[in-house]
């Protein structure tokens, strides 16, 4: 892998990961509604699952990963009634004017498990990271350094998310913007549920 295959990598990966999808949009929405460390918990989370479904498309054969796109479909509709569920929750609020702070496991577990109910994603790393890979050199270790530096992109690049979404909570800070707090985070979640139920559109 040369130098100039990789750094069209990390281009490429910036682009991919800054796009706005299910996982930002849970990160944004918990930095918003409850503030930068828990936000930058459920960026744990999501970085957590995604360290299962770089594994997954680096090691998996075709086979597994076909099965994986069928059996685990499933899996994605519990996704997106997940996010419904906590978009509901935040309209609820909103009307009864109330703001209910997520604990640190529950940002955590908010972030794993939309980012692990996106089946979508093991199909992309599969197929993308391969494209940068070099028939000369040993396949395990190129996988293995495209993957990490993907990671390592994706933690920085959703934290930075996290912390700059935290920033504006001054703007809802007072009880009269409670209910455009609590609106704004629940069509964030709206959005993602959305997003994430056209993941698998062809």
């Amino acid at each position: 892998m040369t130098f100039e295959l990789y750094l069209s990598f990390v281009l490429v990966s910036l682009l991919v990961i800054a796009m706005p999808g299910p996982n930002i949009l849970v990160i944004v929405s918990t930095s918003i509604a409850a503030g930068t460390k828990r936000g930058l918990q459920t960026v744990i989370g999501t970085s957590l699952a995604m360290v299962v479904q770089l594994a997954v498309a680096a090691l998996g054969t075709t086979g597994l990963l076909v099965l994986l796109n069928n059996g685990l479909r499933w899996l994605k509709w519990a996704g997106v009634l997940y996010l419904l569920y906590l978009a509901i929750t935040s309209f609820q609020q909103m009307v009864k004017a109330r703001t209910d702070q997520p604990s640190g496991l529950g940002s955590f577990q908010r972030g794993f498990w939309v980012s692990l109910t996106n089946p979508k994603t093991i199909l992309f790393f599969s197929a993308f990271l391969p494209q940068f890979v070099s028939g000369e050199e040993n396949y395990l270790l190129q996988i293995s350094i495209l993957s990490a530096s993907f990671w390592v992109l994706a933690v920085l690049i959703d934290s930075s998310y996290a912390v700059l979404s935290a920033k504006a909570r001054w703007l809802f800070s007072s009880p009269r913007f409670q209910k455009i707090q609590n609106g704004l985070t629940g069509t964030l979640y709206l959005s993602a549920s959305a997003l994430l139920a056209n993941s698998n559109r062809a």
